[in-house]
């Protein structure tokens, strides 16, 4: 049985998958430096972090050897095997982030390579509250942190009112997929400012230099549910120190415009009012 040494101790490279959760033998990577890169384990194994003691599945480092992500759990998902089996073995876990200790089931950590918490990714239902610039917020699936531990972006678990410069924006992401909580709907700069705000619910109106008003909303598309039925689309706006950009679809260019000589303004929108469809979304 072979062992590869860490700074975190020794580990078991996974070597069976004789189970309906391992269903093939993942391999240890490396980096082209040849330092570890990731190692799934064999079985599960408690590793001291920053964070605090977190079993671990599956393990990737950085090159300087610190961990860059660790997995509690790391089981295949497939027709024999299921998010929610796999979420029955999760376990809730007390860890110690930038802004205090959070008690919830975790899909996984990850670091920066100074040892400082870099994301926290959250299993699908669990919430923690954030102590944030704009306030705490109630959030699921993620947050992250800059390299000093501020925190630096989060998905909000539900609609939220935040200040910007174009004033109050409502902030909530109903496409937001849980695949890790590295980058979020709701993003702030170095000065705790929301740089970034990703919406359903708010209306932006553009003054230009010459006065002409241009209104941003966010778009439509065919929903799942049927050739009829329309849903909306999630509009990004990112706010920088010189230059407002809007994207109303994830799939076109965004809109780039500089912040001297316009005036930006936000105002309550709500689809269901404005489209001639009614209700935008359904459940399949």
């Amino acid at each position: 049985m072979q062992t590869i040494s860490t700074q975190y101790g020794d580990l078991i490279p996974q070597y069976t998958d004789d189970d309906l959760r391992k269903r093939e033998i993942l391999p240890v990577e490396y980096h082209p430096s040849g330092a570890l890169k990731s190692v799934p384990l064999e079985t599960q194994t408690v590793i001291a972090t920053p964070a605090g003691d977190i079993p671990a599945e599956l393990v990737s480092f950085h090159e300087n050897g610190t961990i860059s992500r660790i997995f509690p759990l790391n089981g295949k998902l497939s027709g024999y095997w299921s998010q929610e089996d796999e979420a029955g073995l999760a376990e809730v876990l007390t860890l110690t982030t930038p802004f205090g200790l959070v008690r919830a089931r975790i899909l996984s950590v990850s670091f920066h390579d100074n040892r400082v918490m870099r994301s926290l990714t959250l299993w699908p239902g669990e919430t923690i509250s954030v102590p944030t610039p704009a306030g705490p917020v109630e959030t699921r699936i993620g947050v992250s942190f800059t390299r000093e531990g501020k925190v630096a972006s989060l998905e909000p678990a539900k609609p939220l009112s935040v200040p910007t410069p174009a004033g109050e924006v409502t902030v909530f992401d109903p496409d937001a997929v849980g695949v890790n909580g590295d980058r979020n709907s709701l993003v702030f700069d170095e000065d705790g400012k929301v740089a970034q705000a990703v919406t359903t619910l708010t209306r932006l109106t553009v003054v230009r230099p010459d006065g002409h008003h241009e209104s941003f909303i966010p778009e439509y598309r065919e929903s799942l549910c049927g050739d009829s039925d329309r849903e909306v689309v999630p509009m990004t706006v990112c706010f920088g120190k010189k230059e407002v950009s809007i994207r109303t679809n994830p799939d076109s260019a965004p809109t780039v415009l500089p912040r001297v000589g316009h005036v930006f303004f936000a105002e309550p929108y709500l689809p269901q009012l404005a489209s001639p469809f009614g209700e935008l979304r359904c459940s399949i």
